[in-house]
């Protein structure tokens, strides 16, 4: 495991989360093959509308992607929908949701595979031995959550909860004129972990989803007369 990556693996071996500071990530991620950001980020203003919200909502918009991850590299599979049982998703789980795919370029962008490759880094040797698979399922996950004057927007509609994979990968892309969206961690009997709140690009969350609950309070927009929005892509790790 490569020396910037201990104190997150050290921090997810004693309580099961780490909240890293942009300039922490985006040093870790360099050394995977980070280029050009500002084209990844760029990107987030081309998603849709997501479609499946049962409350109704508005405010998301996000693209899709699935790989498999090994020591052999990563490989983007074909267009899948995503799927999160009620156990772990009450709101919008239970069926299959088709999104629209993230752009081939930008499935294949440096930025993307930097993250990538820098979670397969830190969970593939976290994953006991004997449980370590020799292809790892990725799911790739860009999220805006757009907030105004008649609607919060929210981050974790479904409340304080578990992906139901086996590691989290959150990482701030960017937030215009939005405040709150502070993270929450709690472990499996409800008591509080922790709190941030992803503020700079680069700062990100990682946490082991068999351990800790995650939620994100909404956002609202600082001045209401302005779009307001929160960027984040989420990468998760099954076996």
């Amino acid at each position: 495991m490569p020396m910037l990556l201990s104190p997150i693996a050290e921090a997810l071996s004693r309580q099961g989360f780490a909240f890293v500071h942009g300039d922490a990530t985006r040093a870790a991620l360099d050394g995977f093959g980070l280029a050009d950001w500002a084209g990844f980020a760029n990107s987030w203003n081309d998603l849709g509308v997501d479609a499946y919200m049962a409350d109704g909502g508005r405010y998301r918009r996000r693209r899709f992607a699935a790989y498999a991850v090994s020591r052999g590299g990563v490989l983007r599979k074909p267009h899948q929908p995503h799927y999160q049982s009620m156990d772990y998703n009450a709101l919008n789980g239970g069926i299959e949701r088709w999104f629209s795919p993230v752009a081939e370029e930008i499935g294949a962008h440096p930025a993307m595979l930097a993250a990538i490759r820098t979670g397969f880094a830190l969970f593939d040797p976290l994953t006991p031995r004997a449980a370590r698979p020799e292809v790892w399922h990725v799911e790739a996950h860009q999220f805006r959550i757009e907030a105004n004057a008649r609607e919060a927007g929210r981050p974790t509609p479904e409340g304080l909860h578990r992906d139901g994979v086996d590691w989290v990968f959150v990482l701030l892309v960017g937030r215009d004129n939005v405040a709150r969206g502070e993270t929450t961690t709690h472990g499996l009997t409800g008591e509080k972990l922790g709190a941030f709140t992803l503020t700079q690009p680069c700062d990100a969350a990682f946490v082991d989803d068999s351990r800790v609950f995650h939620g994100v309070t909404p956002v609202t927009p600082i001045d209401p007369e302005k779009p307001a929005s929160r960027d984040v892509l989420v990468l998760t790790f099954r076996r």
